[in-house]
């Protein structure tokens, strides 16, 4: 009989650490990445506060490491798979992003991103999205790839938009804004194959 994905331990998985596209490469976190990222935070925290849970309050350089440290963890069990994002000419930090929510059973999974605030506008994120779609789907054999945000985020709605993620449907009050005080509709795009 032969094995279907799901029939395989997920830990068995080669899932690549790095990742690279014209001008970006992706890579997973590494001990000691805190400090830079835990920048980009901070330097974003006004624009990622609006759409983003952990960017409610400003973390410190060591709440950013201990995140980064658990995410490398998470990689090497094959559930979550974080990949930070640097230009590669000049090697700065764009911004993170992630496969979230990793079902290996169907087999699929959530993308998250966000960008540093230096960097938003130039196509950085998409051309990461685009790259991790592709990545999911022709090389780890993802059956679908999802993106859900925030109806309001229109930045954020022009990713799968952009790159051909069908919108699936909109949420009604299916989430609190981040800092809890009004209801939001949230936005379902998916890949399928």
């Amino acid at each position: 009989m032969n094995k279907t994905i799901s029939d395989v331990n997920p830990i068995l998985y080669d899932v690549d650490s790095v990742l690279e596209t014209e001008r970006l490469f992706l890579r997973a976190p590494k001990p000691g990445d805190g400090v830079e990222v835990n920048s980009a935070v901070r330097y974003s925290i006004l624009e990622l506060r609006e759409w983003l849970d952990f960017a409610q309050t400003t973390p410190e350089v060591e709440d950013t490491e201990i995140y980064l440290r658990e995410a490398i963890a998470q990689f090497f069990r094959k559930e979550r798979f974080q990949y930070l994002i640097f230009e590669k000419d000049s090697e700065v930090l764009v911004g993170s992003v992630s496969f979230e929510n990793v079902n290996w059973t169907i087999p699929k999974a959530q993308i998250g991103y966000w960008v540093n605030t230096r960097y938003s506008g130039k196509g950085f994120m998409s051309e990461a999205v685009e790259k991790l779609t592709h990545y999911g789907l022709e090389e780890l054999g993802f059956r679908r790839i999802e993106i859900t945000c925030d109806s309001k985020n229109t930045k954020s709605r022009n990713i799968p938009e952009r790159l051909g993620y069908e919108l699936e449907g909109i949420l009604k009050n299916e989430d609190r804004n981040p800092d809890g005080t009004e209801l939001r509709d949230t936005c379902v795009y998916a890949k399928t194959i």
